[in-house]
């Protein structure tokens, strides 16, 4: 899978202190690969800092979620006629040395996921949020989720044209997961470190955000296959 071409999407929002980190992590890990940077409307110097460093940087005018910053990144991908897109957040939680081993794991799958620890460096309410949309994806789909909210992925590109949610925000990752299940598509979580730094703050809003996954997840069926 190394060689094919693979577009790494990279949705930021107020990441200016951790970009250029991601991108350049990115590039050790990934070098054929091409890196877009998805400013999601930042108020700081994300679009300076990811410009140079960036083999393409699209700023979205105000801030939409990083739903429309991923289908904006998606875009990007099928115009430059990917095999393989990666999606990996921009606040620095994720390891980018990983994402080679996500892209070695589609030789056997169609979507492969960076399913984090739920451990202590993960904050009390992500590991409960996380734990509750695992079980429910999984009934969802049919099949055992270790992390149905992880942003480090790798997938095969023919499924940003066939699973399209309809979120803007982080429910985006969740129905994506669900449609991509429920259209057959091949799923595996790869572990990788679990990394929340105190110093950065996590753009996840415990409460409005947990309850735009909740909608998603009841007008997924809450569990009812189909």
């Amino acid at each position: 899978m190394t060689s094919d071409r693979v577009v790494c999407v990279v949705p930021a929002f107020n990441a200016e202190p951790t970009i250029a980190a991601v991108v350049s992590g990115l590039r050790a890990a990934i070098p054929s690969g091409f890196i877009t940077v998805v400013d999601d409307g930042s108020a700081d110097g994300t679009y300076v800092a990811a410009r140079p460093l960036a083999d393409m940087t699209v700023r979205l005018g105000r801030n939409r979620g990083k739903g429309a910053a991923l289908r904006a990144g998606f875009r990007v991908a099928a115009e430059r006629c990917a095999d393989v897109v990666v999606t990996i957040d921009a606040d620095g939680q994720h390891d980018p040395r990983y994402a080679p081993a996500l892209v070695e794991a589609l030789s056997n799958a169609d979507v492969a996921i960076g399913a984090r620890e739920r451990c202590g460096t993960m904050p009390a309410g992500r590991r409960l949020t996380n734990r509750l949309s695992a079980a429910v994806v999984a009934r969802c789909i049919g099949r055992d989720v270790a992390d149905a909210q992880s942003g480090f992925r790798a997938m095969r590109s023919y499924l940003i044209a066939e699973v399209r949610p309809r979120g803007d925000r982080y429910e985006f990752e969740t129905e994506f997961l669900i449609l991509a299940g429920r259209f057959g598509a091949r799923i595996t979580f790869v572990p990788v470190p679990t990394i929340y730094a105190a110093n950065i703050p996590s753009h996840f809003r415990p409460v409005r955000d947990s309850a735009r996954i909740v909608t998603t997840l009841w007008r997924s069926g809450m569990g009812t296959r189909h």
